[in-house]
């Protein structure tokens, strides 16, 4: 990974994304935080896990980059522990070529995955994406429909919170923005280029992996789904009352 000339200084307005970088690599830690925030990032740098727990009591992040290997606690152990209590986007990366680990990183709740080495400008990418698929996940929605219900399940649209009567039902944020966009189709079908989102998540196996993931948490027989239903040759819907 190389980098372009940088520029001796930037001022950073008020709202520009925060991101922590976790990376047991010294020499990524330094490259990448002085490219993203010559690219308008603020940063802060974790050299373990343990680090980057100390340092998210401190600041809330608009976004994690995070290494899957490393000493200790791997990127995936953290990835795990966020996603219990944040819908913060995450970004991985890895030097493992092997397609298990990126579903495996799905399958936690990492929003993208990105292999190394790879391009910075292909990170500013990844992770502008990500950040703008969690902006606008949090807040679009139809006109007067804020909640949605199928069999014992009910959605609430404005809040991304999915309820089984009185218990709260955890999901991810990549869960979160499909369950979003198929309640509000309010029963239509939904090609899956709409639940794609962007960059590394549009390819096939994402989609599959989250869709039976949200089976796993919703339905009896997730292999004879009765509300996530596959629209054959189009997509998906979710068989609202």
């Amino acid at each position: 990974m190389s980098l372009p000339g940088l520029k001796a200084s930037v001022e950073l307005p008020d709202h520009a994304p925060h991101v922590l970088v976790v990376d047991d690599d010294r020499r990524v830690r330094e490259l990448l935080t002085r490219f993203l925030y010559e690219q308008g990032f603020r940063v802060t740098a974790a050299a373990n896990v343990a680090e980057a727990r100390a340092k998210a009591q401190c600041f809330v992040f608009d976004a994690l980059v995070l290494d899957v290997m490393m000493p200790g606690e791997s990127g995936f152990d953290y990835a795990r522990q966020v996603r219990e209590t944040s819908r913060v986007p995450i970004l991985m990366l890895t030097a493992r070529s092997n397609p298990n680990d990126r579903v495996m990183g799905l399958e936690i709740g990492a929003d993208d995955y990105l292999p190394k080495p790879f391009e910075p400008r292909e990170l500013i990418l990844r992770l502008n994406n990500i950040i703008k698929r969690r902006n606008e996940g949090a807040s679009p929605r139809e006109p007067g429909l804020e909640t949605v219900t199928f069999g014992p399940f009910s959605f609430r649209i404005d809040r991304g919170e999915l309820r089984r009567a009185d218990e709260t039902i955890r999901i991810t944020e990549r869960e979160r923005e499909i369950l979003t966009v198929l309640a509000q189709a309010g029963g239509a079908n939904v090609e899956r280029e709409a639940l794609a989102g962007a960059g590394g998540l549009a390819a096939e196996r994402s989609i599959d992996v989250q869709i039976n993931r949200l089976r796993r948490k919703t339905e009896v027989d997730p292999a004879n789904p009765l509300f996530l239903q596959t629209v054959r040759g189009v997509g998906y819907r979710l068989a609202v009352d």
